[in-house]
């Protein structure tokens, strides 16, 4: 089988990685066009790669003959015009979250994949790929906790970038724990509420951080997540999962454990997201490419998260902004599934 050409949109920093994903990691996927606003920095990285080249307009990039498959590492802002085309052009796309910024948007791109009958759209929540996450499923899934209680999450941040707002720290940082309660549980959060504890003094001015989010399923099962995203220490994500009979956590980076004089003890913690991350990645685009290479014969171009995730997580975060400005809980609507 011909390897998969790839065309990516977005070489900024996640961009760039798939890029060198593809390139180094990946089999049966090469990248053939890239795209950014940034001409210059496209045009670099297409120069490094046999056969790659850069195309002005996004647009143009996904309708490329040359193309069989899109990943978008766009900003959010652009993906409902990005994801359209590629649902136009009929090429399976793997789309970093959000799937859009808003709620109707999400929804929009649901109802038009739904209607052309197959599915196009893999929403990169990465950490369903992760190997501690797939075995903490398979310990839920397979019965050994009993029924799940309770779910208690960690999401910690070194830092994030100059323009991160409050509201930010739901829809991009606490939009993987809702992903990671919908993978986990296998149901759809009911409500969600967004408590505002002392902030941070080294947050930059205005931002409400941490902030603690409590999620409830619509079976009534409880989660809580710390957000801290200014700690000036590193990138720490931990979730623990309480059952009936025991519980399980992943995420304690239990590495190399030293002691020394002067009675010191401990290791180190995961400096950044690619770190912890990493693998995780490298199996979500294996698998993607895997599921586009056969996607011909099976009619599934997916294999992950999918639109409709997405839209589910929009709407859990956009009812988490709001509960940010109220501080009560406000429940979650979404419509009916295609």
């Amino acid at each position: 089988m011909s390897d998969l050409k790839v065309a990516v949109l977005g070489v900024g920093v996640m961009g760039a990685d798939h890029v060198a994903r593809i390139t180094s990691r990946i089999s049966g996927a090469r990248v053939v066009v890239v795209n950014d606003y940034i001409t210059e920095k496209a045009e670099q990285i297409a120069s490094q790669i046999e056969g790659c080249r850069a195309v002005i307009d996004p647009l143009d990039a996904i309708a490329d003959p040359d193309v069989d498959a899109v990943v978008l590492a766009t900003p959010g802002t652009t993906h409902e015009k990005q994801l359209l085309a590629c649902l136009e052009h009929r090429k399976p796309v793997m789309c970093e979250k959000p799937l859009t910024t808003d709620v109707s948007t999400s929804l929009e791109i649901v109802r038009r994949e739904a209607e052309l009958g197959r599915p196009l759209i893999q929403v990169g929540f990465m950490r369903r790929f992760d190997d501690e996450y797939m075995r903490l499923k398979a310990l839920i899934d397979g019965g050994e906790l009993g029924q799940p209680l309770l779910m208690h999450c960690i999401h910690r941040n070194p830092s994030v970038p100059g323009y991160f707002d409050s509201s930010l720290i739901v829809k991009d940082s606490l939009v993987h724990e809702v992903d990671v309660t919908r993978f986990l549980f296998g149901e759809e959060i009911a409500s969600v509420q967004i408590v505002r504890p002392g902030s941070n003094p080294g947050a930059p001015e205005g931002v409400v951080d941490p902030q603690i989010a409590i999620l409830r399923t619509v079976s009534g099962r409880h989660v809580d997540v710390e957000l801290f995203v200014t700690t000036g220490v590193a990138y720490e994500v931990r979730t623990e999962v309480v059952g009936e009979h025991g519980s399980a956590m992943i995420g304690l980076d239990v590495g190399l454990i030293r002691k020394s004089a002067p009675g010191t003890w401990g290791g180190q913690i995961t400096p950044g997201f690619r770190e912890r991350f990493g693998r995780a990645y490298d199996k979500e685009i294996q698998r993607w490419v895997d599921a586009v290479q056969g996607g011909d014969t099976t009619g599934n171009y997916v294999d992950g998260p999918t639109a409709w995730d997405g839209y589910a997580a929009a709407a859990v975060c956009a009812a988490g902004v709001e509960s940010l400005e109220s501080g009560l809980p406000v429940d979650v609507h979404l419509a009916e599934r295609p």
